[in-house]
């Protein structure tokens, strides 16, 4: 496929373009890129349109995570609204070059319980985006509350969380797991502040849900695409 085919614009959705490249990455056993996973990102936010909930575009915690100056971070983050949120969701990618536009190679997940105060971070390659995680939160923490209580929010490692069977399906981890928590805030009505979601994420995000959810994405994009 030719660099100007690739870059066609396929569907715009909510705030997302997306290309036929991206179908391509779909198609077949690929990393997913920051638009692939910021496209259902949006598509969770409007199947949970909740106040209570935010799901922050990749581009945006990638930005927090390397601010060179996090006294810098406050005017920018308002918009977002955090102390209104209970639960907010993170994609975390463990690139280091701010130059480089879909730079990385491997995608996790950070999500924010207000009601546990807490960060938990789910990789689905033992720890290695810990750092990356790690720098993210210490961004956040002090903006994710109006309270001094709330700064206090703790970070945790979910030792838990379902590991990937090969080398490209993180992002498809991330999409799941997201879509899980979510699912669980809206339909639990005792959330235990214990053991959270960690549950149901250890139950639901299995290698063969991860594997259908590349044809479910593409299936969705189709759909949409057809309908505009």
């Amino acid at each position: 496929m030719g660099k100007s085919a690739a870059d066609e614009k396929i569907l715009s959705y909510n705030d997302v373009v997306l290309r036929r490249s991206d179908l391509e990455i779909l198609s077949g056993r690929y990393y997913l890129n920051d638009r692939i996973v910021e496209f259902y990102f949006s598509l969770l936010s409007s199947s949970h349109p909740s106040h209570d909930i935010l799901l922050v575009p990749p581009s945006i915690s990638f930005w927090i995570t390397n601010c060179p100056d996090v006294g810098d971070l406050k005017d920018f983050l308002e918009p977002l609204k955090l102390p209104d949120k209970k639960l907010v969701i993170f994609s975390v990618n463990n690139n280091d070059d701010v130059s480089a536009a879909e730079g990385g190679s491997h995608w996790s997940l950070l999500a924010y319980c207000r009601s546990a105060n807490v960060f938990v971070h789910h990789d689905s390659n033992g720890q290695m985006n810990k750092r990356h995680a790690m720098r993210l939160f210490k961004s956040l923490v002090g903006y994710i509350g109006s309270s001094s209580s709330d700064c206090n929010a703790k970070y945790l490692e979910c030792i838990g969380t379902p590991q990937q069977v090969n080398s490209y399906d993180c992002g498809l981890y991330v999409t799941a797991t997201a879509r899980t928590i979510c699912c669980w805030y809206v339909s639990s009505e005792n959330k235990d502040a214990t053991d959270l979601w960690f549950s149901a994420v250890k139950e639901q995000v299995t290698p063969s849900v991860v594997s259908e959810m590349r044809k479910e994405i593409l299936g969705l994009i189709k759909d949409l695409m057809a309908k505009k």
